[in-house]
């Protein structure tokens, strides 16, 4: 039992204040990071509600037709699952009951996610190596070190008169969608990377943000730039219900989306959506859709938020696969960007749908992150391999 007499009073003042400190210190990094958006009120420490999850809405794995694949994939589906770790993905199957639309992936590697200046990357980085296939500094929007911009998957597809796509539930200029668009030094420089937009003909993109196109600080509205186009524009996924011909802007949000709760199954709506109107081209298409908030949760080291973003993405998933699985020449491709959190699993239950984590970081980790495949080319996907390979075996998939 422990001797309270033997101990000094001001070592136990002193811990105490070096934790309160601790903890004050990373409520600031938090609340003055801008690449994690704030949740009010909201402090980085842990009550057993936030660390625990029990999932009350279970869902069953799609069913999918017995395909015959292609040689060659004519269309790609890149998920990107941002900050999604294999812990992240072992917490959803056992919330989920042991299943997941990803088991239907059977084709699995591991991606190191490196940056060129760091050996723990941000999104702007590790962005920019799924899509170009080249390591850059963190925080560079798809440029090199001497501001040179660097093409990614999607103007090259693009080029190459296929049809071109992003899906994000964040801010459509955040990190990882911009990687595959735009060409700016920093990530924070949101307008500007909307404009972006402008200098390619993307046929469909489908995210928040409409106040970096539209309530702009030099007072240009860019969605009207995109009507002169010939973009049908578009301020809600209910609005676009209808429409089914590229090209196409959907305006999901102001800034970033609400959390999984609050916009209810948008992702999987809007992956469809994508693939409606892609998929009307016959050369193909390539899209990218991003699971933005699964970072986000794992910053706040937010166990339910974590988990309800994974399994939303995992849903979206169903959806890609199930047209993949009848189409026959469309590769589909989950991974992440880094993991995010630390994240480890203390206790669960697969019969109970239960998960107890802990945390090891409230920011990014140097880990490997998984890369599932699914469709014609998914072998080449086995293995260990630099973040910067992912391009590299799409642009070889599609032949440019």
């Amino acid at each position: 039992m422990l001797n309270l007499k033997n101990i000094d009073t001001k070592i136990v003042l002193k811990v105490l204040f070096t934790g309160l400190l601790m903890l004050d210190v990373t409520n600031a990094w938090a609340q003055n990071n801008p690449a994690v958006p704030q949740m009010a009120g909201q402090k980085m420490f842990q009550s057993d509600s936030q660390l625990t999850y029990f999932n009350q809405d279970r869902y069953e794995m799609v069913e999918l037709a017995s395909p015959e694949f292609a040689e060659a994939p004519k269309n790609v589906i890149l998920f990107i699952g941002d900050g999604l770790g294999v812990t992240h993905v072992s917490a959803a199957l056992t919330v989920n009951g042991g299943q997941l639309n990803l088991n239907h992936m059977k084709h699995i590697g591991f991606s190191q996610t490196q940056s060129k200046d760091r050996y723990v990357t941000d999104s702007a980085a590790g962005g920019t190596a799924i899509a170009t296939g080249q390591r850059v500094n963190n925080g560079a929007i798809a440029m090199d070190a001497s501001g040179e911009p660097i093409p990614s998957i999607l103007h090259i597809s693009e080029q190459n008169g296929k049809a071109t796509g992003l899906v994000a539930t964040s801010d459509i200029a955040h990190a990882t969608p911009a990687s595959f668009i735009a060409h700016q030094p920093s990530r924070s420089m949101y307008e500007e990377i909307a404009a972006d937009f402008l200098k390619t003909d993307i046929d469909l993109f489908i995210g928040g943000g409409l106040n970096n196109f539209a309530n702009r600080s030099d007072g240009v509205d860019l969605t009207l730039a995109l009507k002169e186009k010939g973009y049908q524009v578009f301020y809600s996924l209910e609005e676009s219900a209808c429409a089914s011909k590229a090209p196409m802007a959907v305006f999901t949000a102001p800034g970033h989306n609400p959390e999984y709760d609050e916009r209810g199954n948008m992702l999987e709506l809007a992956t469809k959506k994508a693939i409606e109107v892609l998929s009307k081209d016959e050369n193909g298409f390539f899209v990218m859709i991003e699971g933005s908030q699964i970072d986000w949760a794992s910053h706040h080291n937010i166990t339910p938020y974590l988990l309800g973003e994974v399994l939303d993405l995992d849903k979206a998933v169903g959806v890609a696969l199930e047209f993949a699985a009848q189409n026959g020449e469309t590769l589909v491709i989950v991974t992440s960007d880094h993991e995010t959190g630390g994240l480890a699993l203390h206790d669960g239950s697969y019969e109970h749908g239960f998960i107890e984590a802990r945390y090891s970081s409230d920011n990014h980790t140097g880990v490997m992150v998984p890369v599932f495949a699914y469709g014609p080319g998914a072998e080449l996907f086995l293995g260990i391999y630099d973040n910067t390979d992912i391009f590299h075996k799409i642009h070889s998939l599609f032949g440019f």
